[in-house]
């Protein structure tokens, strides 16, 4: 194994299902309160979390006057929400249902006057359980649960380095709760015809105004029970004719039809003896492919770096 291995850990789904599905749904109820209380934000960018040096943050929500934060972390296993006034309150992460992480969190925001109530359905999945129902899903394996954050953190730093050779319109990198994936999207500058929408328990006009313009997006995604495999993807939206033939890099790479998206399995990267480059290759080949094809104004795209002498800003 090359020394990247312990930086890039194996997450063999199989291995952290229960965790996962468990850890997807407290991840929707914290996600839910920033949505609750964020200003709108096009994309639905004022929903999504980021990550830490320790797990996954809100950043700060607006609550009146006030603003506070929810943090995962993954690393003491604690979810923590921490006020602007100083206050904090800290919840175990440990084997435990839905339905009591619920209760726990929202006893906590009362106990720090930040009374809120959120729609206790979880979106983009089928058959979904009301939060404070869900009984069901209640494990949390420590080790598995810090596999997929380390994952998610070596994801989100290549994919910043990506973003920064960019100079449209581009997404922070972010995690969305709803789909579990982290992404980072390119946008042409131009509107995209209306999306068709479809997605389990989210509304059509969620999803169209996301996809109300152009983009190229990139992402992580840990797979599921139906799709047991962790997989980089890439996706144009509209996808152009002739994107599912394109030649991309690296060799392990593949186009899925069903979802309209190439894909590159996750292990393809952690085994490389370069990780960082070969996701890099996969993210800016598919780039390549959908703005190319796509005809994108790519010349006014392009990274632009400035010549600084110095690291301050102002004399």
């Amino acid at each position: 194994m090359n020394d990247a291995s312990n930086a890039w850990p194996a997450l063999p789904f199989a291995d952290w299902q229960d965790t996962a599905a468990t850890l997807h749904m407290w991840t929707q109820i914290v996600g839910k309160i920033r949505l609750t209380l964020s200003p709108w934000t096009n994309h639905s960018w004022h929903v999504t979390l980021y990550l830490t040096s320790r797990g996954l943050t809100t950043s700060p929500i607006p609550h009146g006057t006030r603003t506070f934060e929810i943090n995962f972390d993954f690393i003491e296993h604690q979810l923590r929400i921490e006020t602007s006034d100083g206050n904090r309150r800290t919840i175990e992460l440990k084997p435990r249902s839905v339905a009591d992480l619920y209760r726990a969190v929202m006893k906590n925001l009362d106990e720090l006057d930040l009374p809120m109530a959120i729609n206790k359905l979880p979106n983009e999945i089928a058959n979904p359980i009301p939060f404070d129902e869900d009984e069901e899903h209640r494990s949390y394996d420590r080790e598995q649960a810090n596999r997929f954050w380390r994952v998610l953190a070596q994801s989100d730093r290549v994919f910043k380095e990506f973003r920064s050779r960019f100079c449209g319109k581009c997404s922070p990198v972010h995690f969305f709760w709803g789909s579990f994936d982290l992404a980072v999207t390119r946008f042409s500058g131009r509107p995209a015809p209306p999306h068709p929408g479809g997605i389990p328990h989210l509304p059509d006009a969620i999803t169209r105004e996301a996809y109300s313009q152009e983009v190229s997006s990139l992402g992580f995604w840990p797979g599921n029970a139906a799709a047991p495999t962790a997989i980089f993807y890439s996706y144009a939206y509209p996808e152009p004719a002739g994107f599912a033939e394109a030649k991309v890099q690296p060799a392990a790479a593949f186009y899925e039809p069903k979802l309209r998206e190439f894909m590159l399995p996750y292990d393809a990267v952690r085994t490389a003896e370069k990780p960082d480059e070969v996701l890099l290759d996969f993210a800016q080949s598919t780039y390549d492919a959908a703005s190319k094809l796509g005809q994108w104004d790519r010349g006014a795209l392009r990274e632009h770096k400035p010549s600084l002498h110095s690291t301050h800003l102002r004399p």
